[in-house]
């Protein structure tokens, strides 16, 4: 019911590449955190209590639904497709393995490890606090993106790796690997460079999770989603592109599109209705070349994935884009 997007393609170095709210007052004013708010549960996957991911000026955070539509929305959205549907790239399992690019919480004293980056030059060193059994994306077997994902909530900081292949000295071999503070807002990526994700951007911060849409009942970010064709340019608050594309009608790594305002959500559930107010309000943010309309999210067994998939009456025109800034093209 669910398919992964297609293998991404980088442009790297002139080639082709690819929390708890935290309990006492002295842990709380390190991580932004309210004292005696409900503590984060470690592992897999779990629920943030309602944790804000970024402070609230951060990008991934702007309400962007009175925002100016973009002057070539048209022609951007056109070159994604028009008919084709909103694609839930996320769910209970797909082949044996959990559906959707998987997390795990970890506390501040979790023991950091090495890994060796196929593309140091652009990835933040670390070391990076790994735990030995960290979900891949797609399974420890799996041949796509691979993307391993730790927040560490004590600290309040994100660690994500792209391509990851734990070693059997207990350290790990990566394409690429960022570190993202959460206490802070605005692009913390130096320009020109990636990720774990092709666009330079944070992943975790654009999935959909189920403790949002089942537990809070809201989603207060933007999402992150796919397009199988970009343009060799990035916009804020991407740092990097991943195309050598030049045709200004093509999407831009970091271009954000909205559900449309006067786009009819209440026949669908509860849930989906969650999700699809998110799209009106925060929009979805082209982060990587991947198949087209793919939305991203976090594995659960308690998704219902005959439900997600009514998301796909939702097509390309039923969206927008939001004006963009400066468009990066070198």
């Amino acid at each position: 019911m669910h398919h992964t997007g297609t293998t991404r393609r980088r442009l790297f170095a002139g080639g082709i590449l690819a929390v708890t709210l935290v309990v006492g007052v002295a842990i709380a004013q390190q991580t932004g955190g309210k004292a005696g708010g409900p503590e984060i549960e470690l592992g897999a996957n779990k629920s943030l209590q309602g944790r804000q991911v970024f402070p609230a000026d951060d990008p991934w955070n702007k309400d962007v639904s009175k925002d100016e539509i973009d002057p070539n929305s048209e022609k951007l959205i056109a070159s994604i497709g028009l008919a084709k549907p909103l694609h839930p790239d996320f769910g209970t399992v797909y082949y044996g393995a959990p559906s959707g690019i998987p997390y795990v919480v970890v506390p501040g004293s979790q023991p950091k490890v090495n890994v060796r980056f196929e593309y140091k030059d652009e990835s933040d060193r670390g070391p990076y606090p790994v735990p030995p059994d960290a979900l891949i994306e797609g399974g420890p077997k799996a041949d796509g993106d691979r993307h391993v994902l730790i927040l560490d909530r004590d600290n309040w900081k994100l660690y994500e790796l792209f391509s990851s292949y734990p070693q059997p000295d207990g350290t790990w071999k990566a394409g690429s690997g960022a570190i993202f503070d959460l206490n802070k807002s605005g692009v913390q990526r130096p320009k020109g460079w990636t990720s774990a994700d092709a666009a330079g951007l944070p992943i975790f911060p654009g999935l959909i999770r189920y403790d949002e849409v089942a537990e809070q009942k809201a989603i207060k970010h933007a999402l992150r989603f796919t397009i199988l064709k970009s343009r060799h340019a990035y916009v804020y608050p991407a740092t990097h592109y991943a195309s050598s594309k030049t045709d200004p009608n093509l999407p831009p790594m970091g271009m954000r599109v909205r559900l449309k305002a006067g786009y009819d959500i209440s026949k669908f559930s509860p849930n989906n209705q969650v999700i699809l107010q998110a799209m009106k309000t925060y929009g979805m943010i082209v982060a990587d070349n991947g198949s087209d309309w793919f939305v991203s999210g976090a594995p659960d067994p308690r998704w219902n994935d005959d439900d997600l998939h009514t998301l796909t009456r939702v097509k390309g025109s039923d969206f927008e884009v939001v004006k963009m800034g400066d468009v990066v093209t070198r």
